[in-house]
């Protein structure tokens, strides 16, 4: 059996420390809680010395039915104790004299609690606590006078209660502010006033082992897991204790909330096995490499040049995917927010203490990965207008003044996802924040082959060649695969069959419905037009082609850079324009299909089109700089030169598709039989040799 024993005694890597006061306000909490006086939280102290202080501090102990302490108030206990204790006679002091006390407690969640212990245990009993904010008044038996503020409410502000808190000041009673930052959160009156500031401290080994001793009433004979520790935030404490476990029970219980806790978990691929990430997963594998050294104490933080990134690209292509990937690489924590977490609250001053929680969680996790989510939710500072300018300016600001903090967030690497980088304030790109951009972009080929071959495992499909099926679902991102692979699993389960790359194509294709013939038609005269054009144009090189009931899809790499002349950006615009002059060519008329969205073959040419009119100094307008403001389309010169730009590289792919009429119908031909055509068929088609390559499913790209 367990038996009860001291802290001290118990837990021999903790340096011994007294803890007296702690006791004494677990004393008082139990009692209030309705449990009897327990022996144990005396450990090696004498019941004199210690009921002496609790009568001390507490005029009317009663007796009570038993009933559990809670976990998490007698941890905040324990550090209030601690933080009043490291101000030599304080706790007397505010029981018997005037102090003004302000109390950070770093954390919303811990405010409620740390007034219930200020209450309870640390401001005179048998008197009645004034709360500033409240209408009631000063009267003899207010005792003392608590302004609590969690940060959330749109009246913590330093402004608001100063003219309270200085009438307050000319009773001698104690005044105790408390809020996870004083300095914002507190009126100013009063921070301006304290004669002592404390913080609650970070909870150790000992601290834990106290809240276990005096909610099981058994003192714990091991110490906690030192890598789980630090991790351990008091609200995880609620959910490890059961009625009846011992010590050590508890704090195996501690271990596993949060082992199991979404910031701890790796579950799931490792980066070295994610297909399709290109340069963001060399970074990550660098930098998983410079926090192992950095753990180690063989690298400093200094020297760890991969702090900040922001990662970019298209719904569905895995950014979130990539931050759990680089996590359970390195073997740290995942903290996780959002933006749109962030402005889930009430106020402004909610919201800002979001963002603060948010970095003051990583930073006690250190090292660890710090993800934000939809960083484009917060505004660009240059694009607000009317009376939002000051609520984003105060967002924005306090973003960077943490992101900016480098030294002061030693091992929290900052990773900030986005589908639109270009919404992204310029300041939060700036050097010492999130200084390095890395865009995701649709897996090619290849890497959906072996996105597909990870989902399926080793076992299924063993054999097959997914190169077909790959080059079938073009287009498709690392969120599709997974979805498809699931589907055809459970296609082959309910068919009680061995799963097919048939499975694989249905499933890719889910619940839409196939397409018309003569839509499928101009789908295959549309993705051809594109591929013939790059080729004529000499525009880049043209990979796969994909035709499925969404849509189609051109594999097509071109690299254009700051050296690009106005021709190679007009042969660029040309070919995002082909496809529609190829439905001209062939079918006398073009379809909507090439626009209707700022991805599409237009939105992207117009795009290309506006920055060679406004920032290239390449176009029709001149050659001036007109900065990034997509509102000057808009403008009528500015519309007018886009549009300009736009016709003559429509006319452009025109003049290169017509001559090559039959080539156009061959390759749009063997796209709409086939379903899809590799890169070797392309070119074959291209050259006027129709030699396809021997596919092993065939048969199957025939119903894509």
């Amino acid at each position: 059996m367990q038996r009860r024993k001291s802290l001290s005694g118990a837990i021999k890597r903790t340096p011994a420390r007294s803890d007296l006061l702690a006791r004494a306000y677990l004393e008082i909490l139990a009692r209030e809680a309705g449990a009897r006086s327990k022996a144990m939280l005396r450990g090696e102290y004498s019941d004199a010395a210690l009921e002496r202080l609790i009568d001390d501090l507490e005029d009317d102990a009663r007796d009570f039915a038993i009933s559990p302490l809670r976990p998490d108030l007698a941890a905040v206990a324990i550090l209030m104790a601690r933080a009043i204790e490291g101000e030599p006679g304080l706790a007397r002091c505010i029981r018997r004299d005037a102090p003004v006390v302000v109390v950070t407690t770093h954390s919303p969640s811990l405010v409620e609690m740390a007034k219930e212990v200020a209450q309870l245990c640390v401001l005179p009993s048998n008197s009645r606590v004034l709360e500033i904010d409240s209408t009631a008044s000063v009267g003899p038996q207010t005792r003392g006078i608590l302004v609590v503020r969690d940060g959330t409410a749109k009246a913590d502000r330093r402004d608001k209660g100063n003219r309270e808190v200085a009438a307050a000041l000319q009773h001698r009673i104690p005044i105790m502010g408390i809020a996870p930052d004083p300095l914002r959160h507190l009126p100013q009156a009063l921070t301006r006033t304290a004669e002592f500031r404390l913080a609650l401290p970070s909870l150790d080994q000992a601290a834990i082992a106290l809240v276990v001793e005096a909610v099981s009433g058994f003192a714990p004979t091991r110490a906690i897991d030192p890598d789980l520790l630090r991790l351990i935030d008091i609200d995880d404490l609620p959910l490890a204790f059961r009625f009846g476990r011992r010590g050590d029970d508890c704090l195996s219980a501690i271990e596993d909330v949060v082992r199991k806790r979404g910031e701890y978990l790796f579950e799931g691929p490792s980066l070295a096995e994610l297909a399709g990430y290109g340069a963001a997963k060399e970074w990550g594998l660098q930098l998983a490499d410079d926090l192992t050294e950095f753990k180690a104490g063989r690298l400093s933080w200094a020297d760890v040049d991969h702090k900040g990134l922001l990662l970019s690209g298209p719904p569905g292509t895995g950014k979130t995917q990539f931050a759990r990937a680089l996590a359970k690489t390195a073997q740290v924590p995942l903290v996780s927010t959002s933006v749109a977490e962030w402005n889930s609250a009430s106020y402004l001053s909610g919201t800002l203490q979001a963002i603060r929680d948010a970095f003051s969680r990583a930073r006690r996790q250190a090292p660890c990965i710090l993800f934000i989510d939809e960083m484009d939710g917060i505004s660009d500072r240059s694009k607000i207008r009317g009376d939002y300018i000051e609520y984003w300016t105060q967002i924005v600001n306090l973003l960077l003044e943490q992101l900016a903090g480098i030294e002061e967030r030693a091992g929290v690497v900052v990773i900030a996802a986005t589908n639109h980088s270009d919404r992204i304030d310029p300041a939060v790109k700036r050097a010492g924040r999130l200084d390095r951009e890395i865009q995701i972009e649709k897996p090619d080929t290849r890497a959906l082959a072996e996105i597909f071959r990870f989902h399926l495992g080793p076992e299924l499909l063993k054999e097959a060649d997914l190169i077909p099926v790959s080059l079938a679902s073009r287009g498709a991102t690392g969120a599709d695969v997974e979805a498809m692979v699931r589907r055809a699993k459970g296609a082959a389960r309910r068919g009680r069959r061995a799963l097919t790359l048939e499975d694989l194509v249905a499933a890719r294709d889910g619940d839409i419905p196939a397409l018309p013939p003569d839509s499928r038609w101009r789908i295959a005269i549309h993705e051809a037009g594109h591929a013939l054009a790059a080729r004529e144009l000499q525009a880049g090189k043209v990979g796969g082609i994909s035709i499925h009931p969404a849509g189609g899809f051109v594999e097509f790499e071109s690299d254009l850079s700051g050296s690009a002349t106005y021709d190679r950006l007009q042969r660029e615009i040309a070919v995002l324009l082909a496809g529609r002059a190829a439905e001209q060519l062939i079918l006398g008329d073009a379809g909507a299909g090439a626009g209707m969205s700022r991805d599409s073959d237009i939105g992207r040419a117009t795009g290309l089109a506006l920055l060679i009119e406004t920032q290239c100094g390449l176009g029709h307008s001149g050659g001036a700089y007109l900065g990034d403001v997509k509102d000057l389309v808009y403008a009528p010169s500015v519309h007018l030169a886009v549009n300009l730009q736009l016709k003559e590289a429509e006319a452009r792919a025109a003049e290169a598709l017509a001559p090559n009429r039959e080539t156009l119908l061959a390759l749009a031909q063997a796209l709409d039989r086939q379903g899809y055509l590799s890169a070797a068929e392309v070119e074959a088609l291209l050259r006027g040799r129709h030699e396809p390559e021997a596919i092993n499913s065939s048969e199957f790209a025939r119903s894509a």
